[in-house]
């Protein structure tokens, strides 16, 4: 009896250490919002809610602030890394798990996991002083007078190619999310039984139907995640953006013309905003961020678990 009443109350210490550790990060999460609402009370009793998410003029001058430009601007630049990135990041995954040889694996494996240990101001200087120029010099000129060509998506590639635009920004956080899928989705394929691809091959199926119908099948929940942690990634990213972006408050129609987010407009803007409205605006802009992320990380959440439902099934 003594050794099991000893057994039980070591037991309760460790449920209520583990819990408080949990309830630590409702706490946070709880306490940032706290902060949120707050501080941007202010501009929130000024613009509104409806005013505020539809507006696109940003104007410390006339105190006059919305943060419909900034919005489009965070979508846009994330879809289009996220386009890039994860067909990339699945190329990536499927070469290291499934073709590349024995001795090639592991450099490739660290040379992942280094790119996503770079600093994202190392990305946006980068960004800044190699890949905008090439951008400006080669790749955009190339894309306006091929695809730009096009009827209806030309209008996407219209206007002076300055490197500094919404193209070059959506490709500098695609390379910076692709080492979080890449090896997430890579981790995910090594757990696929090698019994289950030995069969699919011993009846004659090539490496293209073993990785289609075996491999990425039965991978399909980690390859979620993976895009999932790089979406939260992409949403929050900051300085490597501000370096290639620019600093427009304007909704544009061209990938070549520059543009703002919102974490970019917290940064070039934080130290600059002398007035309480236009601070409280800033807080606002934050509190919109904060709760887009939460709604986007919790449909993608609500995806995964209906996925996990329907391939335990």
């Amino acid at each position: 009896m003594p050794i099991i009443s000893k057994k039980n109350s070591v037991d309760s210490i460790f449920s209520l250490i583990t819990g408080v550790a949990s309830s630590v990060v409702v706490v946070l999460i709880i306490g940032i919002l706290v902060v949120l609402l707050r501080e941007s009370s202010l501009a929130i009793s000024r613009f509104g809610v409806i005013h505020f998410l539809l507006s696109t003029d940003w104007n410390p001058v006339k105190e006059s602030f919305g943060a419909a430009s900034t919005i489009f601007g965070t979508f846009v630049t994330t879809s289009l890394a996220l386009l890039i990135a994860i067909p990339l990041a699945l190329g990536i995954a499927i070469f290291v798990t499934e073709i590349a040889p024995d001795f090639m694996k592991g450099p490739i494996g660290i040379a992942i996991e280094l790119l996503a240990a770079i600093p994202s101001i190392i990305y946006g200087m980068w960004g800044l002083f190699t890949l905008a120029p090439i951008m400006s010099k080669y790749i955009e000129p190339a894309l306006q007078k091929t695809v730009g060509a096009l009827p209806l998506i030309g209008i996407l590639f219209s206007g002076t190619p300055m490197g500094i635009d919404i193209l070059t920004a959506s490709v500098i956080l695609s390379i910076m999310i692709i080492p979080f899928t890449a090896s997430i989705s890579r981790d995910s394929f090594n757990l696929t039984p090698s019994v289950v691809k030995e069969s699919a091959y011993a009846i004659g199926a090539t490496k293209w139907e073993v990785v289609k119908n075996v491999v990425l099948p039965y991978s399909k929940l980690g390859v979620y995640g993976g895009v999932a942690l790089s979406l939260g990634r992409a949403l929050g990213e900051t300085m490597a953006v501000a370096f290639v972006l620019g600093n427009n408050h304007q909704i544009t129609t061209s990938l070549f013309d520059a543009a703002a987010t919102i974490t970019v407009t917290l940064a070039n803007e934080f130290t600059e905003a002398d007035k309480d409205l236009y601070l409280s605006s800033l807080f606002y802009l934050a509190l919109v961020l904060f709760i887009i992320s939460f709604i986007v990380l919790a449909i993608a959440k609500f995806f995964l678990l209906k996925a996990e439902r329907r391939y335990s099934r």
